[in-house]
């Protein structure tokens, strides 16, 4: 029998090795979900009609066990509210001792921020009816007619940095926060828009780049395949 008699199964196994590489290597991996605990909390970004140097961000937190350990974490509900394993127990009444304490306010303030053209806007939390339910708005003021701000949002992440927040602004567009991105850039008025407004064309790029990339090596592995044939034949 020909030393070369088993060399075919070398060249499909080096194909299927060679596949199978560029589809761990090249395809990126699925992202984590959203949030550790259930829902992700929300924020939605909205200019002030009448005032055009005024930024409206509502935030909402996503379940109401999170608002209970946030105010766990802020001194304002006692520790035996989150249990040794984890568990946390809300009860309807710690939102509205969160609501209106200071602490609560504060807190906002310092990881909700808004920047126009580089400068601070100066946030104002409005007391909200049902904090739980429809979350509480901050009004950003900002030194003059806003076009493109800088909204960065760090609640919760200050927990667990696993927290996402799902944001929304004019004209549908959408963005996700997490403690590596802690900001984006969001059109109010009349300003150019932001680079991750190319988000779209660039996705679409470096999906064509990778499906270039696996057809590279498909294309590769044949023709080792076929360098495997030629030589069994001259072989036999």
């Amino acid at each position: 029998m020909s030393p070369y008699a088993h060399r075919p199964c070398l060249g499909a196994s080096i194909v299927l090795a060679l596949v199978a590489l560029a589809a761990t290597v090249l395809v990126p991996a699925a992202p984590a979900e959203a949030h550790p605990f259930g829902d992700p909390q929300t924020v939605a970004i909205a200019p002030d009609a009448a005032r055009p140097e005024v930024v409206h961000v509502r935030w909402r937190v996503g379940g109401v066990d999170d608002l209970t350990l946030l105010g766990v974490a802020l001194g304002l509900l006692p520790q035996d509210r989150v249990m040794l394993d984890g568990a946390v127990f809300f009860q309807d009444s710690d939102a509205a001792t969160i609501g209106p304490a200071g602490a609560f306010t504060a807190y906002l303030l310092k990881q909700i921020t808004v920047d126009s053209g580089g400068r601070a806007c100066t946030g104002t939390v409005t007391p909200s009816s049902d904090l739980a339910r429809i979350g509480v708005t901050i009004d950003y003021t900002c030194p003059g007619p806003v076009g493109t701000v800088a909204v960065a949002v760090r609640t919760l992440t200050d927990l667990n940095p696993a927290y996402r927040t799902m944001a929304s602004g004019p004209g549908g567009a959408r963005a996700v926060y997490t403690s590596d991105q802690p900001s984006h850039d969001w059109v109010l008025g009349d300003a150019p828009p932001p680079a991750g407004a190319d988000l779209g064309r660039s996705a679409a790029v470096q999906i064509a780049a990778v499906l270039g990339g696996v057809l590279l090596v498909v294309v590769g592995a044949l023709v080792l395949f076929r360098r495997f044939g030629r030589r069994r034949r001259v072989a036999g």
